[in-house]
């Protein structure tokens, strides 16, 4: 029988962070940097324990759907504040603080010798605060409440260096991208609210059959595919869908436990999650889901061939995350919603690892981000190697690893989907894995084997990173005076370390489940009853009968250590397998074949360079565009329309005054004479009335 669970247990959970997020920043300077980071982890903490509380419990049955409170009431209209927790909550709210407390834990280490160390420390705590009040949503205000919220504190993130002018350009960058998307979530929140009558999840569920059967006004447009596009849209900006992907590779100007918690594992999953949440409403659009599959695809593909030149390490986990987004918005197009919650989930940690070994690796090498000047780290990092060795195997796909799961089952969805668009995308996630296999471990071998080319000269245009500028590295020395470029100030060699326990912990802590966790939940999530039972409508996710891909992957499924050995005869393994031997052969046995591709290929690796021009286009066409749309409103809407008529009223009041003026004489002759011209003029008004 299922029970209702404690009201006062769910809103402890958000507001736990957000009291040590208050308390770091409002006392930042009283409780210092041993009480901010106490205060902020401890907040974090009581979150992810009491969210494995509500976990378990709603694996027994239990659930939430109700309001805690009223903001306002407008005619019948009301707008609260709700939660609705069932399985797909319960394990966004897991996730999302378990991966928060391992980067908290993390920041003890890494932002020990910065500056605005308790402000930092207020920021992520404010992001996980206004991710769960997101994920917990029940309405429609809410989600976008805590929409905005994750938007506001990336923009603060993003922009932590804030006398860097690179910070401040991407931070820009992210806001005013992320705005257009936005703009699309506001209309189709806007659309729903307007014919449904209700920002509540479950009455807007209640009418979906209505809704479907409406029309655009003045178009033969599906009302509910047009809604469903804007919610998408909405998506696109938060989750980096091309063409909308843009803000999120400038994004990592900000520290790097950020581009784990926010641009990894948590934020960039929010559109995810909310077309996840909006399933019924999807699943009676076909033109809305293929359109979510075309983009997914084009992001998945293209964005991941970006990956393969970058040199700054966390550039290539950057635009790797972009493409596992793609992986996930695919089958949420194949109305395979389940696999790409699960994706997520398997995602978040191995990504959040990955990310996190990359700022151990950067804290190794004294702050160099340049895999150029990397090699033969693996024996002074061991515990850093061998964890960023499971976040790749996870990431490429490896038989038995988190990744392989969700990923191979992302492919299968996709090869028994009709709809239209399906076989595009098949083809773009089967060659992803490729691409991903390539990328990824060119930059395992890059840093980890190979020659030791940290004691060589820095390569010319090493990116330091906005870490290094503000730390005071870019001058050539670290935080401990020791010179950059590999030697200290008395000319000996300086070799590189593990760090310190507050960083490896979390790196262990996150490896386990990127091993284990796909081979526990693939039978629960994808083919048991973990999204059966609903709250706001019959079922968590709702996948309609013309979308049966699921149902036969049901059919095929005969455990997690079948479904490991059975891949061995399938194609996407041996592509990934393909994908490491080709990264081998390229940097491990023949480096030098590389700057001979880059020359051979020499026009398309400049458009890979240059991110297929997409910043060009978005400054020329939609920037400029803007600049001359506001300058036309300026000069001839405000100065000739508005001011126009302001002015022109302005100057009609003087002429029309200083006509009456002559009247005022001071004569009463001239007086008389008005008050005569009036009567006559009210008396043949009145006849000619009259005569009518």
């Amino acid at each position: 029988m299922s029970t209702i669970l404690n009201e006062n247990l769910l809103l402890a959970i958000p507001l736990a962070p957000l009291a040590g997020c208050l308390i770091a920043g409002l006392f930042g300077k009283a409780v210092g940097r041993a009480g901010a980071h106490s205060v902020t982890i401890l907040g974090v903490a009581i979150s992810f324990v009491l969210s494995m509380m509500v976990f378990f419990q709603v694996l027994d049955g239990a659930s939430f759907n109700a309001t805690v409170y009223e903001w306002m009431s407008i005619g019948k209209t009301k707008f609260e504040v709700g939660f609705l927790v069932d399985s797909l909550t319960a394990m966004m709210m897991c996730v999302v603080t378990f991966v928060s407390l391992m980067v908290h834990i993390y920041t003890i280490g890494y932002m020990a010798d910065d500056d605005g160390y308790q402000r930092f420390f207020s920021y992520i705590s404010l992001f996980t605060f206004s991710m769960l009040m997101l994920v917990m949503s029940n309405n429609f205000l809410q989600l976008f409440f805590g929409w905005e919220a994750v938007g506001l504190v990336s923009y603060l993130l993003i922009g932590f260096y804030y006398t860097r002018e690179s910070a401040i350009y991407a931070n820009m960058k992210a806001f005013i991208v992320n705005r257009v998307g936005d703009f699309g979530f506001l209309l189709g929140i806007g659309l729903l609210f307007a014919f449904a009558g209700s920002m509540n999840y479950g009455d807007v569920f209640a009418k979906r059959t209505e809704l479907a059967a409406l029309s655009f006004p003045g178009t033969d447009w599906g009302l509910l595919t047009v809604a469903c596009i804007c919610l998408f849209i909405g998506a696109m900006g938060k989750s980096a869908q091309f063409p909308l992907h843009v803000w999120l590779p400038d994004s990592m100007e900000g520290p790097t436990p950020i581009s784990a918690l926010i641009h990894a594992a948590t934020m960039v999953t929010a559109g995810i999650f909310m077309v996840t949440r909006m399933s019924p409403l999807f699943e009676l659009s076909d033109s809305a889901l293929s359109f979510v599959t075309v983009i997914g695809a084009i992001t998945a593909l293209f964005m991941g061939f970006l990956g393969i030149v970058q040199n700054d390490i966390k550039r290539v986990v950057a635009y790797s995350t972009l493409s596992q987004l793609g992986y996930m918005t695919v089958a949420l197009g194949v109305s395979a919603y389940p696999v790409g919650v699960f994706h997520l989930m398997t995602h978040a940690f191995f990504k959040a690892l990955l990310f996190l070994g990359a700022g151990s690796v950067i804290i190794g090498m004294h702050h160099d981000q340049d895999m150029r000047n990397m090699g033969g780290l693996r024996k002074y990092m061991p515990i850093t190697w061998i964890t960023s060795l499971i976040g790749s195997l996870a990431l490429i796909g490896t038989p038995f690893f988190s990744g392989f799961y969700s990923k191979d089952s992302i492919i299968d969805a996709v090869k028994l989907s009709h709809l239209p668009g399906s076989g595009f995308a098949y083809f773009a996630v089967v060659a992803s894995v490729f691409v991903t296999a390539l990328y990824s471990f060119r930059m395992y071998f890059m840093v980890f084997h190979g020659k030791e080319r940290f004691r060589d000269p820095k390569h010319p245009d090493s990116p330091m990173g906005a870490e290094a500028a503000a730390h005071g590295h870019g001058n050539g020395h670290d935080a401990h005076g020791h010179d950059d470029h590999g030697h200290d100030d008395h000319g000996h060699a300086h070799e590189p370390h593990e760090t310190p326990w507050v960083v490896w912990l979390p790196l262990v802590l996150l490896a386990i489940p990127s091993v284990v966790i796909g081979a526990i939940a693939v039978g629960p999530m994808l083919f048991g009853d973990f999204f059966q039972h609903g709250v706001a409508f019959e079922k968590v996710i709702f996948i309609g009968e013309n979308h049966p891909a699921l149902h036969e992957m049901a059919e095929e499924f005969h455990g997690w250590a079948a479904m490991g050995l059975h891949s061995v005869a399938g194609l996407p393994v041996w592509l990934a397998l393909a994908g490491v031997l080709v990264a081998w052969f390229l940097y491990l046995v023949r480096p030098e074949l590389p700057a001979t591709i880059k020359r051979a290929f020499g026009p398309i690796y400049t458009l890979l360079d240059n991110k297929y021009y997409m910043d060009k286009i978005n400054e020329v066409v939609f920037a400029r565009g803007a600049v001359a749309i506001g300058r036309g409103l300026w000069k001839e809407g405000d100065v000739v329309v508005i001011d126009g008529i302001v002015n022109g009223s302005a100057r009609f009041i003087g002429w029309f005054a200083g006509v009456i003026r002559f009247l005022q004489s001071g004569y009463i002759y001239h007086y008389a004479f008005a008050m005569i011209i009036g009567m006559l003029g009210l008396l043949t008004l009145f006849v000619t009335l009259g005569g009518k």
